[in-house]
Parts: C-alpha cells; sequence; structure tokens
C-alpha cells in the first residue's frame, strides 16, 4: 500500500456521497490543467473558474463524508490518502483534456447530467446533500450555457473545428453510459430517499443535449455499448498518473499541511 494510505468504511451512505466528490475532483484537476494554456485568455478564466467550482463541491461533499463516517478522515485524507482502486469517480472524467474540443465536449457531457442531477438532489433526504444541491445546481446550469456555447462553434465552425468535435464526440459517448449506472449500494441510498435514481435523468440528459448537438450540426449518438468500471474502482490507465500529480507532497511527506 502506498505510504500513509487511509482505509475507508465504505456504508452505502459514504460511498455515494465519495462518488460524487470524486467525480467532482478529479474532473476539476483535469479543466485545471488548462490553466495558462487555453486559447484565450477570458476561456482561460473560464476554465479555472470552472475547475474551481468542482473543486469547491468536492470539498463540501469529502468534508460530509468524513462526518458521515466518523472516522477521523478529513477532506484532505479522502483526496490525497486513498489509493487509485479506492477512486469512484466516472471514467469520463479522468479522461486526459486532449484538445479544446475534446476538453469542452467532455464537459458539456458531463455538467448536462450534473445540472439534472443536482437539481433532484435538492430534495435528498440528507439535509447537507440538499444544500450542497442548491449551490452546485447553479454552478452547473453556467457550466452547461458556457460549454454548449463552444460545442456549437465547434460543430458549426471550420471544416477542422468540426473534425475535432466530432473526432472528441466518437471517444468521450463510449463513457456516457456510467452517468446513469446504480448498483446495490447507490439503491439503498436511492430507496432510503437520500439519492436520486440516474436513470429517471436518461431521457432528460438526452433531451437538453440535443438541441444543442442540432445546432451544431451533430448527431445525438445511439446509446451502444458502454465504457465501466469507474463507481467500483476500475479505471483507465489515466487516473494513476494524475493521482501521482495530485497526491505527490501528502505522499512524499504524510500529514504536511500548510
Amino acid at each position: 500500500m502506498a505510504s500513509g494510505s487511509i482505509t475507508v468504511e465504505e456504508t452505502p451512505h459514504v460511498l455515494y456521497v465519495l462518488r460524487r466528490a470524486d467525480d467532482a475532483l478529479v474532473l476539476g484537476h483535469r479543466l485545471s490543467e488548462w490553466c495558462g494554456h487555453a486559447p484565450m485568455m477570458e476561456e482561460d478564466m473560464a476554465l479555472a473558474n470552472m475547475a474551481l467550482d468542482l473543486i469547491g463541491q468536492a470539498r463540501s461533499l469529502y468534508a460530509h463524508a468524513g462526518e458521515i463516517e466518523a472516522a477521523g478522515h478529513d477532506e484532505d485524507a479522502f483526496a490525497y490518502r486513498r489509493d487509485e482502486r479506492d477512486y469512484r469517480n466516472l471514467l469520463l472524467v479522468e479522461q486526459p483534456n486532449g484538445d479544446f474540443a475534446r476538453t469542452i465536449l467532455r464537459q458539456f457531457l458531463y455538467a448536462a447530467f450534473a445540472d439534472l442531477y443536482w437539481r433532484a438532489m435538492m430534495a435528498s433526504k440528507d439535509a447537507t446533500l440538499a444544500a450542497v444541491a442548491a449551490k452546485a445546481e447553479k454552478e452547473m446550469a453556467y457550466h452547461v450555457r458556457h460549454t454548449a456555447e463552444w460545442v456549437i462553434r465547434l460543430g458549426d465552425g471550420t471544416d477542422e473545428s468540426r473534425r475535432r468535435i466530432l473526432d472528441a464526440l466518437e471517444l468521450l459517448w463510449p463513457f456516457t453510459g456510467e452517468l446513469f449506472e446504480v448498483d446495490e449500494a447507490d439503491r439503498a441510498v436511492i430507496e432510503a430517499g437520500i439519492g436520486v435514481d440516474p436513470e429517471e435523468l436518461r431521457v432528460a440528459w438526452r433531451e437538453a443535449i440535443r438541441p444543442v448537438f442540432e445546432e451544431a450540426g451533430l448527431a445525438v449518438p445511439a446509446d451502444g455499448w458502454m465504457q465501466k468500471g469507474g463507481r467500483s474502482g476500475r479505471h483507465s490507465e489515466h487516473l494513476g498518473h494524475l493521482l501521482t500529480e495530485l497526491q505527490y507532497v501528502q505522499r512524499a511527506v504524510p500529514g504536511a499541511v500548510w
């Protein structure tokens, strides 16, 4: 086991919260990698701000997971001191940024789902999750608007921009099925009125992305074989590299603080 790793008691409630926190942290880190490298200053700031939104969500969710688990683990412990197989994020969010089109489409596909998800989660019986959802939904609504504008510009732009967004769609679409995956742990939380069944959001999600795709001149792909495994800790090779960078200080000096 890597130096300084923690062991988490993954009750269904803890696991449910950690999965959403991991999504936000990993995607926030991916977007932060654009800082100083975006195609224009305004977009550099926009991507950085979206990253901060997601990292803020992750902090709130990790802190809540620590309260539920009651084992002395704080947000830093969850973020920096778990091994790769202990992360439960979607495979979609750990995919490399690639070019600008790939980053934008990844964010659009995720945000279009997260906007619906957090809106529904405002009715959660977990008061803390409901409060996180009320803030997160507003943030994700902005992410949807911003990235939708870019999807349209890229799809309905030059031959080069259209080629890039089509390549991104072909690569990323097979990861979208995991957005709606539910296992026994999730089902227990959903039946308790704490969580939301993502399958109930599938039609609304497709209807949310459809007009954007149509204006961009893109077709919404048919559902087919989909990648999965992230929710159970089976990740692509990309997450390990991301965590090596993200966790470096805590792995080198466990317990280090500012």
